[in-house]
């Protein structure tokens, strides 16, 4: 039964999404390699844990490679991993840009180059990249052009690859969560947050967990970027 489980590659993996993630692929009978700058062993033997930061090559380059020598096979990467810092432009500082292009640019393309080598071989396989939906419909309140450089980035590259493999049979998609209940956000914001929403609350890590397994089997659905964000992508 073992050789015949598929194995997910989680980045970002020790709490929040990411965690929601490597539980929701569990649940589905994946093993999963785990990923994470503070991430803890795990007693599951069916989750292999790598700690390190996504934005060094040698990180990513031993994610793939645990995959590869514990469970043999990559079939699915979430690029989960992702800095998020909303201050007013000229106020970015250069540890700001270099944290953040760092891990949701730098962190992105090592491993996903990695992986699409490895699926390439067998001609399979499925990439998910987690963005953000404010890219889409920037807010007065809320300046954050770092994510829109970094994170639209990755909607766009999200389409690119999605046609550049397709051939391969190869499918590339996105998840564009609007404000989740997670540890980045303090319970006493909860209630301001709720508002960039019009469905009025907060979204679920559950909720983007399901949104993935959603195009984990979706085998007809290539280069789209799901919005799971309480309707904000379309108004407000």
């Amino acid at each position: 039964m073992g050789a015949e489980q598929k194995v997910a590659i989680v980045t970002g993996a020790s709490q929040g999404i990411g965690a929601g993630l490597v539980k929701a692929y569990r649940e589905r009978n994946f093993r999963v390699v785990a990923t994470s700058r503070t991430i803890r062993p795990s007693d599951d033997p069916d989750i292999a844990v790598v700690q390190g930061d996504i934005a060094v090559p040698d990180t990513a380059q031993q994610a793939i490679a645990v995959a590869l020598e514990r469970f043999g096979r990559i079939d699915t990467l979430v690029n989960n991993a992702g800095i998020f810092v909303a201050k007013p432009f000229d106020q970015y500082t250069r540890e700001d840009y270099e944290a953040v292009m760092g891990t949701n640019v730098n962190g992105f393309f090592h491993i996903t180059q990695r992986a699409l080598t490895q699926m390439s071989k067998t001609r399979s396989g499925h990439v998910v990249n987690i963005t953000a939906s404010l890219v889409d419909r920037p807010r007065a309140g809320l300046p954050a052009a770092m994510a829109a450089l970094t994170k639209g980035g990755l909607n766009a590259v999200t389409r690119s690859l999605a046609i550049e493999y397709a051939p391969l049979g190869i499918r590339v998609n996105a998840v564009a969560p609007g404000v989740i209940k997670t540890p980045l956000h303090p319970r006493e914001k909860h209630e301001a947050l709720a508002r960039f929403h019009p469905l009025g609350h907060l979204g679920e890590v559950a909720d983007i967990a399901e949104a993935v397994l959603y195009l984990e089997s979706a085998s007809f659905v290539t280069g789209e970027i799901l919005h799971v964000d309480g309707g904000s992508n379309v108004g407000s």
